[in-house]
């Protein structure tokens, strides 16, 4: 459902799914926030979660009235979780434990359920069974237990296959499924953990029947998902990356190592409000770092965001492309105030941003607005604070509401981060060294209010985004407007932009 990118000539935009905003996030507000007054050190390291090879072992003997499973009996797992009452706590003995062969085999817990993996305890779905654990039941506990060799066909999970929520997944590794490794459901919490290798994603965080809030993913690495590389098999599909989030009200996503994944590292695509993104380590992904798509309201700090998009942005460099793809990408995204959240901006500072292909893109396409046969969604868009109203073509229903029909790339503060470019450790030697705010001139439908310049001037002078008190180092450039306008630091700094003002560039550094 996502856009991956887009395309800069092509009259029809790439997709854009009907808007609903969610409810109110019950996570409590953060104590008043200090205005950081530099940009982190180049030197400044984040702790990295290395879980895939270093994880906690689990109890070596069953707890205290847990039912022990045996990896000799097919099955046993499933059937006894079946034949056991609500709030059981099973024990897996080590080896490998496997389900019947057909295949919608699974487990399918009850509320409360837990279980724990001993040491060496796997659970294999030999490429036969395509979910490991299922349905609705909620408040399960998954601990120290690998999950390995299913199935799931693309867009569905492996473990929490239903999107059930409350669930607790910790020191678990998920490796080597096809689909994603792991869904997610409302208050879920995945911490410690190795998603590793899967077919699609680590995680899909996608509730198709109800909102998914209060989500944390804390202290996990993940790594080398995409395995099965669909935006080859299926182009612009944007369907990939270490986590994609779908719809998501309220998520704190910390202290992740997110590396080597084919695509993008995280991205949050449509919907999404009121993330806090802070003290991961980002690094060497295919694609962007982090791409935050036609949602609302962020926090991204103190990250570490290294090497990622070389293989994406260098692609698109000898296609010829100029458009600006950068490790971290805002498309139709900004804060919006009547969407309740822990703040009313999207907010990037205190991050080390070092030898990414590019920086930081803003973009809003011109063409992307509810109701425009741009979208594949043609019917009524529910509008922010829940104001039911119809934008459509003028011989239909009136003329679109200008304020409200539009994924509006707004209120982005850029401030106290560190970027660092070597163009000898990145092997360019243009369009990977660039800062963006832009969009694209409008042309479609006929009837669009959009057209011309006027959505390309809107993001750059009217819609308070704005980078400052930043420290650069390399030879970086920056983008305003559209593609064709490349500016040095002073052009940047200077009338009519006024980007960057208590920012620092030594051009002379970093390559």
């Amino acid at each position: 459902m996502g856009i991956n990118w887009r395309r800069w000539a092509l009259p029809v935009a790439p997709l854009a799914p009907v808007l609903l905003v969610s409810g109110c996030v019950t996570a409590s507000p953060d104590a008043p926030k200090a205005e950081p007054t530099a940009a982190p050190s180049a030197s400044v390291t984040r702790h990295v979660a290395r879980v895939c090879e270093e994880s906690a072992a689990g109890p070596a003997k069953a707890p205290k009235g847990a039912v022990t499973v045996d990896p000799s009996v097919v099955g046993d797992l499933a059937a006894k979780t079946k034949s056991s009452p609500p709030h059981t706590t099973f024990w897996l003995r080590p080896g490998r434990h496997r389900l019947d062969h057909d295949r919608f085999s699974q487990v399918v817990p009850k509320k409360g359920d837990r279980y724990l993996g001993a040491p060496g305890a796997v659970l294999d779905g030999r490429k036969t069974n395509q979910y490991a654990f299922g349905g609705s039941a909620p408040d399960v506990t998954i601990r120290h237990l690998t999950v390995q060799g299913f199935v799931a066909p693309p867009d569905e999970g492996v473990v929490n296959h239903d999107s059930a929520d409350g669930w607790v997944i910790e020191h678990a590794t998920i490796q080597r499924n096809s689909g994603a490794g792991l869904m997610a459901g409302a208050r879920q919490e995945v911490r410690d953990s190795c998603l590793r290798d899967n077919g699609q994603y680590g995680m899909n965080a996608y509730k198709g029947n109800g909102p998914l809030r209060d989500l944390v993913v804390e202290g996990n690495e993940i790594t080398g998902n995409n395995t099965d590389d669909w935006e080859k098999r299926k182009p612009g599909c944007g369907c990939t990356g270490g986590v994609k989030f779908w719809a998501v009200d309220g998520a704190d996503i910390s202290g992740n190592w997110v590396h080597d994944n084919r695509g993008a590292g995280l991205w949050a695509d449509t919907n999404n409000n009121d993330f806090r993104i802070e003290d991961n380590v980002l690094e060497a992904n295919d694609g962007a770092a982090l791409i935050y798509e036609t949602s609302y309201n962020a926090v991204v700090r103190n990250n570490t965001i290294r090497r990622n998009n070389w293989v994406e942005g260098r692609k698109y460099a000898d296609r010829g492309d100029n458009f600006p793809f950068a490790t971290v990408y805002l498309s139709e995204s900004g804060g919006e105030p009547r969407v309740p959240a822990r703040t009313d901006e999207i907010e990037i500072y205190r991050n080390v941003l070092e030898n990414n292909w590019s920086g930081i893109t803003l973009w809003e396409n011109a063409d992307r607005f509810c109701n425009s046969p741009a979208n594949t969604s043609s019917g009524d868009c529910t509008l922010l604070v829940k104001r039911k109203k119809r934008c459509a073509q003028p011989a239909i229903a009136g003329a679109p509401l200008y304020a409200d029909c539009r994924w509006k790339t707004q209120r982005v503060d850029i401030h106290a981060n560190r970027f660092v470019l070597d163009k000898s450790v990145v092997d360019c030697t243009v369009k990977c060294d660039r800062m963006a705010v832009l969009a694209n001139y409008g042309t479609y439908p006929d009837w669009s209010p959009y057209k011309g310049e006027r959505v390309a001037e809107a993001i750059t002078g009217k819609q308070h985004n704005r980078w400052h008190d930043n420290v650069y180092v390399g030879p970086w450039k920056f983008v305003a407007h559209d593609p064709s306008r490349v500016l040095d630091f002073e052009e940047w700094r200077a009338t009519p932009y006024r980007q960057d003002t208590g920012s620092t560039l030594d051009a002379r550094a970093g390559g």
